[in-house]
């Protein structure tokens, strides 16, 4: 993760008229991994009740910085985005989430970026987005575009997250994960499935090739890891063995190739 450049990311709420909203903001920057919370002549800003909503935050909320004018809060930002609902007659440089959060974190690595959402009532005033290098909009139906404060900057806060690489880290695997299954495992599962299904007779108005071949297609899709592989094995097996315990086995001619499970199928099964 580039953390670095996350360090560098200021997040500049001007005039906030809800502090339910300031607490999403935070609670969404501690989730996100930004620290730094710049916010100009906020209705209402009390730190313990802030801190009451988005628990374990204290260290962003008793760094935020207060500043009286926009300017003033941006005067050190290499590169500031702005938000809005909706595009603007004056022309701008309107971009999307992911497009402009890459660009938030490229040039953080230069020196302190901003990203600055307006009050909720009204946004950002064209004034306000003159100071903007560039200027955001989130895509929502068009029937109902307007976002809620916290919730348009948990949108922007997770595309700066993925832009600095936070996805890096690997999804949790089962515990009971095992390695990918070779061709070999998949050969003797195939061929364990297609004993099993001969002895079921389904082949009887079936063309084996056909069928085994659909297996094969939909089984290699999903890349089973051995011990799926292993479970898939168990039933070919278990259909064959219980259908000649309980129908009497094949001719001699019919048995030839006829599967023998080994200790690891017999496991799988109750896998």
């Amino acid at each position: 993760m580039r953390r670095r450049e996350l360090s560098n990311v200021v997040v500049v709420l001007n005039e906030p008229q809800n502090l339910v909203n300031i607490a999403g903001v935070v609670r969404a920057m501690r989730n996100m991994g930004l620290t730094r919370l710049r916010v100009v002549q906020p209705l209402e800003f009390d730190a313990y009740r802030i801190t009451g909503i988005a628990h374990r935050c204290d260290d962003i909320v008793d760094s935020t910085l207060f500043f009286d004018t926009l300017p003033e809060a941006l005067a050190d930002c290499v590169y500031v985005v702005g938000t809005s609902a909706r595009a603007r007659t004056a022309q701008r440089n309107y971009g999307r989430p992911r497009e402009l959060a890459a660009a938030l974190v490229d040039r953080a690595a230069e020196g302190p970026v901003a990203l600055v959402m307006g009050r909720e009532d009204r946004g950002l005033s064209n004034e306000d987005l003159d100071l903007c290098n560039a200027v955001t909009i989130i895509p929502t139906d068009p029937d109902y575009s307007s976002l809620n404060l916290a919730q348009a900057f948990l949108v922007l806060a997770y595309e700066i997250f993925l832009a600095a690489d936070g996805d890096e880290q690997d999804l949790p695997r089962s515990r009971r994960a095992t390695e990918p299954a070779t061709v070999g495992d998949m050969e003797e599962t195939y061929r364990a499935l297609e004993m099993g299904l001969h002895r079921l007779e389904f082949f009887k108005s079936r063309l084996p090739e056909s069928v085994m071949r659909t297996l094969r297609t939909t089984l290699g899709r999903s890349e089973p890891e051995l011990r799926e592989a292993r479970l898939f094995r168990a039933i070919g097996f278990e259909i064959y063995h219980y259908l000649n315990r309980t129908l009497g086995p094949l001719e001699e001619t019919e048995q030839e190739g006829e599967p023998e499970a080994g200790p690891e199928d017999g496991d799988a099964s109750h896998g």
